[in-house]
């Protein structure tokens, strides 16, 4: 397994722990839909919360710096197909969580509504 692979499910991982330790509940893991994913969909106080999980181990980016316009173009088109697929009725939040360091002393820094859908200006 390629070290960057094995660094971003451990980070997932922590990410996870993280969440639960918080009363989240999981509802999905890298749940896909053709080309698009989601690390973590989860569910807390009435509120569907998506969570993109960036990991990086060394001084580089800081991680949310990965969260570009694309990508959060392509976690909302995911979003949709997810609430159409399991038909669901809840306000939907997106946060980013930052993973930086190495297993098993990552520091962790969850960033709630880090980012809201764009609007189509027509």
């Amino acid at each position: 397994m390629a070290l960057h692979y094995k660094l971003g499910k451990e980070g997932e991982t922590a990410a996870v722990n993280y969440l639960k330790e918080r009363s989240f509940r999981i509802l999905h893991l890298n749940w896909r839909y053709g080309h698009l994913e989601l690390d973590i969909v989860a569910q807390k106080d009435d509120e569907l919360i998506v969570i993109e999980v960036k990991t990086r181990s060394g001084n580089w980016d800081s991680p949310e710096s990965a969260v570009t316009g694309l990508k959060i173009s392509r976690i909302v088109t995911a979003t949709d197909c997810y609430i159409k697929h399991f038909d669901i009725d809840l306000p939907v939040r997106f946060d980013v969580i930052c993973i930086t360091g190495s297993y098993p002393n990552f520091q962790i820094e969850h960033i709630e509504d880090a980012f809201y859908p764009p609007m189509n200006v027509y």
